[in-house]
């Protein structure tokens, strides 16, 4: 039997707090940052309801709504593909593919990003799911649905990684999938992962675990 881990990208494999922080810390001053930051966090999900608008609209969009003065509100979309991966990413998922396991991305965003960030992140993976090519942000579950039809993946033999709660863990549980956590910010519980772990360092082993 296959396995297979699929993955969200941004802040579970890519620092995607980090990134945008210091975009927001450099538009709007480091003073700023946080509560714009959390901000950002409630303004993009309302700009992903209906799919219809790329990732890049979606930075460029919220950026605006945030208040970036004329000129700058390009400037998300603009420093995404330089934002790094987390320090044990890359030997987690090369010690995952040592084992057999085979690695998807499912990410809410656009085709040139996700490209961009697999760089960084330096390790093939088997199949890549954007909302660019399928019109549909998580937490719908339209990303898992064309993940299962693509790779006739097993359930049995599939875990999900992702270190959002709402956009992962929470349509995980929706649609009976295996999730693993990944809490690098120590956040409360507000849904029922599989496992948490917090970062990718006891990934293969944990994934061995659950798919013997």
């Amino acid at each position: 039997m296959d396995r297979w881990a699929s993955f969200d990208c941004y802040g579970t494999l890519i620092d995607w707090d980090g990134g945008v922080r210091a975009e927001l810390a450099r538009v709007f001053g480091e003073e700023a940052a946080d509560a714009q930051l959390e901000r950002y966090h409630e303004v993009e999900p309302d700009l992903q309801l209906n799919g219809t608008l790329s990732y890049r609209d979606v930075l460029t969009e919220t950026m605006r709504r945030l208040g970036a003065p004329a000129g700058a509100e390009h400037g998300l979309a603009e420093a995404l593909p330089g934002w790094r991966a987390f320090p044990e990413v890359h030997g987690a998922l090369e010690e995952l593919r040592s084992r057999g396991w085979k690695l998807a991305i499912l990410s809410n965003t656009d085709d040139d990003f996700i490209a961009a960030s697999q760089v960084q992140i330096g390790v093939p993976f088997d199949e890549v799911v954007v909302a660019q090519e399928i019109g549909s942000y998580k937490p719908a579950h339209k990303h898992w649905d064309e993940f299962f039809e693509r790779t006739r993946a097993p359930r049995e033999g599939h875990v999900h990684v992702a270190g959002s709660q709402f956009h992962d863990i929470v349509p995980a549980n929706e649609l009976g999938l295996r999730s693993v956590w990944i809490n690098r910010t120590g956040e409360p519980r507000l849904a029922e992962p599989t496992r948490e772990l917090p970062d990718l360092l006891a990934l293969p082993e944990t994934l061995d675990e659950l798919v013997p």
